[in-house]
């Protein structure tokens, strides 16, 4: 395959693409054929950075509920095999548990591979990947694919096979191990006893949650819904940042009375909660509720988050809760390596997060895991039912913004990425200048600027974005109708910018 076509596989620290027919215009690029060639290449980059020979590599395999990953997942193992490694089929599994099955000492995996293209479109399918150290960096990942241009594989791989293991099984174990320990409760096997709690799988890979850690423990999850896996999403689209799914999974926390709604995206990197009232806590409120659950263990502690978490958000971590908030930029994998360089220089940070969903913690490897965050959240419902309280009080104190929107602006130049930097170098120097804006210091992606007039208050951000030829503009108001104020100031800005589209704006 040629060079070009491989490296347009690569999504940052993933190689997605389109695996099946359906869509007009999407061509597939992501067949059995390909993900061969990227496994055994990845099996022979893992035996060189583990120093230990390929024959002696177990790398386990494991995918979501999508159409395509029977298929891919046959491509891989038999890259796999050809390469000479020995390898673990894991079957459906949440992308997590694919590297905790490098750390259970029962399965012991050197790496894994995971089959997922998180919340995209049916047609679309990817490969996420692993090694001691958790998922791979883009760097990492562009090595790979240069490697796999040059590979050449024998036609047969001596009759060798997968061997086949539930991984999800010891997974479940290890979340059900530490509900019980962290509640700690009389009944110390079923120490979600007395709470409902319902689940939206979204038809992904995150329905074994009911039945194999929420059910033993001793929760009610009737009205639990789209627990079986459909790779074509019939119901809505796994994501808890999608409005239709999240009022899906409000729905029936409502209807079923339940104590706790949990959303989970296709393969269970990501969640949100609805609480019993109805709240949606997804975005700002989903991290500071994780922050103020932080606190009582690690006081005072760091929480790294995305660009766009708002002002009201860093209010409350710092002066509610008095602990700190680092905001840096877009993408999971860029918060995660910011809080273990954080760590790294003595700042303690045990959480990074973003506004997505994507939650790791350093007690539990800086893997973003869904299922880790929702057990850090039945934990402290269970506690707080013991205590006769409500989990919702834990945020209370975190105000919302009145109007927030995120405008998406296509740059035409050729150069895109070139010219969206002189963009923000231009804005950076025209914010500076005008009245009411007030740049922000010490940010790490685009330029964030405050506002403040007679009648409006808020923020703005200005950014690229990680992979494509877009503008995002987030803003973010305390006065109904304070976005259009600010947009009509930033379009004196916007207008003079030829090669930025800002139909969207208007």
């Amino acid at each position: 395959m040629e060079r070009a076509n491989l490296l347009q596989l690569q999504n940052g620290s993933d190689v997605r693409g389109i695996a099946l027919t359906g869509i007009e215009g999407e061509n597939v690029n992501l067949t059995p054929d390909v993900v061969r060639i990227i496994a055994a290449s990845y099996a022979l980059w893992m035996a060189r950075k583990s120093n230990k020979p390929i024959g002696e590599l177990i790398l386990g395999v494991g995918h979501d509920s999508r159409l395509s990953a029977g298929s891919l997942k046959n491509g891989v193992i038999d890259g796999l095999l050809l390469a000479g490694c020995q390898v673990m089929d894991c079957g459906l599994c949440s992308t997590p548990s694919m590297f905790m099955g490098i750390v259970f000492k029962e399965t012991h995996f050197d790496g894994s591979i995971m089959i997922t293209a998180s919340h995209l479109p049916f047609n679309r399918n990817g490969l996420k990947f692993f090694n001691q150290n958790g998922g791979l960096n883009s760097t990492d990942i562009k090595e790979i694919l240069l490697e796999a241009e040059k590979l050449t594989l024998p036609q047969k791989s001596n009759n060798r096979q997968a061997n086949k293991l539930n991984l999800i099984d010891f997974y479940s174990r290890f979340l059900r191990d530490k509900i019980k320990q962290g509640v700690n409760s009389e009944d110390y096997d079923h120490p979600l006893k007395g709470l409902k709690i319902v689940v939206d799988a979204g038809n992904g890979s995150g329905g074994f949650f009911v039945e194999q850690v929420l059910k033993p423990l001793g929760a009610d999850t009737a009205g639990s819904q789209f627990l079986n896996p459909d790779g074509s999403f019939p119901n809505h689209i796994p994501n808890p940042e999608n409005e239709t799914a999240m009022e899906a999974i409000r729905k029936a926390t409502l209807d079923n009375k339940a104590d706790l709604g949990i959303i989970f995206d296709t393969d269970v990197d990501r969640a949100a909660v609805v609480f019993a009232n109805g709240e949606e806590v997804n975005r700002n409120r989903l991290i500071g509720l994780i922050a103020a659950i932080l606190s009582k263990y690690h006081p005072h502690t760091t929480i790294v988050t995305d660009s766009v978490t708002s002002d009201h958000l860093t209010e409350f971590i710092e002066k509610t809760l008095a602990m700190k908030h680092h905001r840096f930029k877009r993408g999971y994998k860029n918060v995660i390596n910011e809080a273990i360089r954080l760590n790294q220089e003595g700042i303690e940070t045990h959480a990074a997060i973003e506004t997505s969903g994507h939650c790791a913690f350093k007690e539990n490897y800086f893997q973003d895991d869904g299922a880790y965050l929702v057990v850090k959240v039945l934990i402290e419902a269970a506690i707080c039912q013991n205590q006769g309280k409500s989990i919702e009080t834990l945020i209370e104190d975190l105000k919302e913004p009145k109007e927030s929107k995120e405008f998406r602006m296509r740059i035409t130049a050729e150069d895109f990425k070139a010219y969206g930097a002189n963009v923000l170098k231009s804005f950076e120097e025209y914010a500076a200048k005008q009245p009411g804006f007030y740049p922000v210091a010490n940010n790490y992606e685009g330029v964030r600027v405050s506002f403040r007039d007679e009648k409006v208050t808020g923020w703005m951000l200005l950014r690229m974005s990680l992979h494509d030829p877009l503008m995002p503009l987030n803003i973010e108001t305390d006065t109904k109708g304070g976005v259009k104020v600010i947009l009509e100031c930033l379009m004196l800005f916007l207008g003079k910018q030829k090669q930025l589209d800002i139909t969207s704006l208007i």
